[in-house]
């Protein structure tokens, strides 16, 4: 997303024209007035480097801390590589400036591996490690706390009463609802990893007190970063003794519960977490968190990595061509403004303290909602076509075509079985069942659509009710509810989920369960699961739990348990041959099949596999497409409202985006969009849709977020001649305006705007030489041709296919521009 106001100065380069919007909800419907709002924006994904700390105001550094208040950077502390500091530099963000920053009182004593955080107008210094590290001597940890009040300079230590935390170094620090929370770190004999608050409102009414935590609790560590997001704090990696890891944990604040984020539910080849590594910085921005640098296996890496709070899923961000890339640090410090991230300092290679400053822009697009929405269609069964009946009980359970042919073929054959069975009873027939279907379950009003025809029976001998429910689920969402780690029952009946994924042959659902179950499987319930594995004949979950009940650490305790007397004969033998013998361990090589995702198969299935299953007609400017009504209505109101309410008796809707008939190419650019969530698109199907949030009633503004930033970005000479049409249509008076813009001032320097404009021309029949200048006469316009005689100098412009022609030439004729 844009900036409202990009740094400008120093390293800022220049700044460009590009389009802002807020996203209104009480808009008109109509897009006769569209405004996109142009101003300064920078490129999103973008390093920049910023001007470095001079010398003179700031010693190079590591191990320090940054804070951001308002529209500046402020530095404080760490260590030269031969002294510690205690300095506090200031770094304005407008002016790309430094400056020591005004100081009165008693400031902290010099120190590093400290913490800073902010609450209201006041920074807060804890802790750090201090002493002379140049002679060796008075070196020792900190539990002292400062005030930094920003308005006057003054530097305060708070004293307190009762019990504080042990000093230390290297720990995490964040506020939370108005305290100061203080998480593990170094108190020079041991890592910790207790927790300790203070309240930041009133230090006379105010002490520490320590957190009893709950939960999966990180190990001691040191040197990692914490960071808030959507009110739970994380912590990532670090240094737990002789052992750096790369778990990620997350802290609820209300609960005081801590719990690891599992990767077991994350399918192989999904992207990884990043590498274990210490001395990094993660902050939060929208609802992801962001990792930089670091000691990684004796490496410096600097990719970006980035962390969605929402999906649980990393992914590292790739910056923009243009970017001026940070070198691999550790110990330096990041902080957040805005909708930027800045970067300061640290340790490079060769051990060599760094002074600079690196700017990087993220983006901001609400998340895609198409899991969530194709899983609400599944929570509610609103507009189901599809009755499974299910093992000997004929459980009912109810689905959407649409959905499940696309998700999984052996399903989709089970699908088309039944329609050519229906297809062979007679009209008569299904009207009446029709009608007592009607009558028997009382449909009600918002599902009348779908009971004009009965539900399709599709019976599935080979299911159960339950796990067949939890296996839809996951052709809607490609997630899985997890049950409750470790309990028996829930682990069980993901081992039906299993079963079942193995005879559709869902490979994707194959890993998420057996995923789910290995990391599910302990002392408690091993030899259940072992003994279940066996008879549904899971060969590889049953191998899984051998493997666990030989080991050292877990075999004597398993076979004193009482569930180990009652296990089969045969596994009994198993288990004991397997302890005596340990089999070979046998490496493949075959890759491993993750399947498709619900993305993939979406797309496959509007790009032509899901054809035989459509049930609507979408009319664009007369020309049909067909589509399918569930898709539709799981992922826009305006659709889920007609085929409630408003169904065309033909089956036939016109399509236009409120008085406006988009091009084919946007609405192909939205029907991706609707069914995948592909936001990419040339820039002009930018435009048409730009609105289509308003009118379609998506769930969120992602598209139009998308749309704003390719408008911003992808305006070039060779489209925009395409925009401008759009921008003419859609009546966005701004934009065309913007491309008018551009075309007058590219327009003698590109012969291919030229060519798009419809003016060709032979340079070597007028002399070599060049139009010089265009004027218009009585509504007629004319070149003038250098050196050509006077009275043929003059020539009149023959019909041109450009529409816009005469604005461009009228534009042309009164700027300064020119020839």
């Amino acid at each position: 997303m844009a900036a409202a106001g990009a740094p400008s100065g120093g390293a800022a380069g220049s700044s460009k024209v590009a389009p802002s919007v807020e996203f209104d909800h009480s808009c008109s419907d109509s897009v006769e007035y569209l405004t996109l709002n142009f101003g300064p924006f920078e490129t999103v994904h973008r390093w920049r480097r910023l001007p470095p700390c001079d010398e003179f105001v700031g010693a190079r550094r590591s191990k320090h801390t940054v804070v951001a208040y308002r529209d500046a950077i402020y530095v404080f502390g760490g260590d030269n590589g031969k002294t510690m500091l205690n300095d506090l530099l200031r770094f304005d963000v407008k002016d790309c400036s430094w400056c020591r920053a005004f100081t009165t009182g008693t400031p902290p004593a010099p120190r590093y591996h400290h913490s800073a955080v902010v609450y209201g107008s006041s920074m807060f210094v804890f802790g750090g490690y201090t002493g002379d590290i140049y002679s060796n001597s008075n070196l020792k940890n900190k539990n002292d706390l400062f005030e930094y009040k920003f308005a006057t300079g003054q530097w305060t230590e708070w004293k307190t009463e009762g019990r504080l935390p042990v000093a230390r170094s290297a720990h995490g620090a964040t506020v939370y609802s108005e305290k100061l929370w203080i998480f593990a770190g170094y108190d020079g004999n041991a890592r910790l990893n207790d927790m300790w608050t203070i309240g930041l409102q009133d230090r006379e009414l105010t002490c520490w007190e320590e957190i009893e935590q709950s939960g999966e609790i990180p190990p001691s560590c040191c040197n990692f970063p914490v960071a808030v997001c959507k009110d739970k704090m994380f912590v990532f990696s670090g240094q737990s003794g002789a052992k750096i890891t790369n778990n990620l944990f997350q802290f609820e604040f209300k609960e005081k519960i801590w719990t690891r984020i599992p990767t077991e539910h994350l399918l192989r080849g999904s992207p990884p977490p990043p590498q274990r590594r210490y001395g990094h910085t993660m902050v939060a921005f929208d609802r992801h968190l962001y990792v930089f640098g670091g000691a990684a296996d004796n490496t410096l890496p600097n990719e970006l990595h980035c962390y969605d709070v929402d999906s649980q899923t990393w992914e590292v961000i790739q910056p923009s061509p243009d970017s001026e890339l940070p070198s691999g640090r550790l110990f330096h410090a990041a902080a957040v403004i805005s909708d930027a991230m800045y970067i300061f300092g640290g340790t490079v290679d060769n051990n060599i303290r760094s002074g600079e400053m690196y700017r990087f822009q993220f983006s901001c697009y609400p998340k895609c909602t198409l899991h969530e929405d194709y899983g609400r269609l599944w929570e509610n069964r609103q507009f189901s076509d599809l009755e499974f009946v299910l093992g000997e009980k004929e459980d009912r359970v109810r689905g959407h075509a649409a959905i499940v042919t696309a998700r999984c073929k052996w399903l989709r054959k089970k699908i088309t079985q039944a329609r050519e069975r229906l297809k062979q009873k007679s009209k008569q027939e299904i009207e009446e069942e029709g009608q007592a279907l009607s009558q028997n379950e009382g449909i009600c009003g918002n599902v009348k659509l779908c009971c004009l025809q009965p539900l399709l029976e599709v019976t599935i001998r080979e299911a159960e009710a339950q796990p067949f429910e939890v296996l839809m689920q996951f052709l809607y969402t490609d997630k899985i509810k997890y049950p409750r780690k470790g309990h028996v029952q829930d682990v069980l009946l993901i081992m039906d989920v299993y079963k079942l994924a193995l005879n559709f042959k869902l490979s994707r659902l194959e890993q998420l369960c057996l995923q789910y179950i290995e990391a599910s499987v302990d002392l408690q319930n091993v030899l259940i699961v072992c003994e279940n594995a066996n008879k549904l004949q899971l060969d590889q979950l049953k191998e899984h739990c051998l493997n666990f009940v030989v080991k050292e650490s877990h075999f004597n305790q398993v076979i004193m348990m009482k569930e180990f007397e009652h296990l089969s004969s045969s596994l009994i033998v198993e288990i004991v041959r397997r302890k005596q013998q340990p089999p070979l361990r046998t490496h493949s090589d075959q890759p491993l099949d993750i399947g498709t995702s619900l993305i993939q198969d979406m797309k496959a299935y509007l790009e032509g596999a899901g054809i035989e299953f459509c049930d609507i007609i979408l009319l664009l400017d007369g020309h049909p497409r067909p589509a399918h009504k569930a898709i539709l209505a799981a992922r826009s109101s305006y659709f889920e409202a007609m085929f409630r309410s408003f169904m065309p008796e033909d089956g036939q809707v016109n399509i236009s985006i409120g008085e406006m008939v988009p091009s084919k190419q946007a609405f192909e650019s939205m029907l991706r969009y609707i069914y995948y969530g592909e936001v990419n698109m040339p820039p002009e199907d930018s435009l048409y849709l730009f609105s289509a949030p308003y009118y379609y009633g998506f769930y969120n503004n992602r598209l139009q977020a998308y749309c704003k930033q390719n408008l911003e970005m992808n305006v070039t000479v060779e489209n925009v001649l395409q925009i401008l049409e759009a921008a003419d249509k859609t009546q966005a008076l701004d934009m065309k305006k913007h491309c008018l813009h551009i075309i007058v001032h590219q327009f003698t320097k590109d012969s291919l705007l030229c060519l798009q404009l419809g003016i060709v021309t032979d340079r070597h029949t007028v002399d070599n030489t060049w139009f010089s200048c265009l004027f218009l006469s009585k509504g007629t316009a004319f070149w003038r041709h250098e050196n050509l005689p006077k009275q043929s100098r003059y020539s009149e412009l023959p019909p041109f296919p450009c529409p816009f022609l005469s604005e461009i030439l009228a534009l042309l004729c009164y700027t300064s521009a020119g020839f």
